[in-house]
């Protein structure tokens, strides 16, 4: 009887015009995004960068760490003695950014802060084979993110 009554009344229809109704006139919550940007987290995980000392030298050991706990098996490191010192560094520093999960755990196993993440979100790829970044252009990417790096390493630090 119920059914008959809601079907003949068209309630469902009517529930469903006054719910259209109420967010029809509600204020809007898009963003326009090339022009508007939403806020971002100091913790956010984008495009990775491998960070240098302030003197200039590089910060990766070749400890490999990164590469061991990779759930995704995107970095590949090889290692060998610096010419001017004979300590060890890297020559060859890849990550594969379509296997990457952007998990942050190379960034948390590394010993010396030299892999990061940055806040970098908006970044494509045109030609085969660009997905692989390279030691020279993560640090091209940690030279230019390197203020924002930092700052955002000294909130964290005061969060803790």
């Amino acid at each position: 009887m119920l059914r008959v009554f809601k079907s003949f009344f068209l309630l469902e229809l009517l529930r469903g015009m006054r719910l259209t109704g109420y967010h029809f006139f509600t204020k809007k919550i898009t963003i326009q995004f090339p022009e508007e940007k939403t806020p971002q987290s100091n913790r956010f995980r984008g495009l990775h960068a491998l960070r240098r000392y302030p003197n200039g030298e590089e910060r990766c050991i070749a400890c490999k760490l990164c590469e061991a706990v990779c759930p995704a098996l995107a970095i590949t490191i090889e290692a060998g003695p610096r010419q001017a010192d004979g300590s060890r560094r890297t020559s060859l520093y890849e990550i594969d950014l379509f296997k990457c999960i952007y998990c942050g755990f190379c960034e948390e196993s590394c010993p010396v802060d030299s892999i990061v993440e940055t806040r970098v979100s908006e970044y494509h790829f045109e030609h085969r084979g660009e997905n692989i970044m390279t030691k020279e252009k993560l640090l091209a990417i940690g030279a230019w993110q390197e203020a924002q790096i930092a700052k955002d390493r000294e909130q964290d630090r005061a969060y803790r």
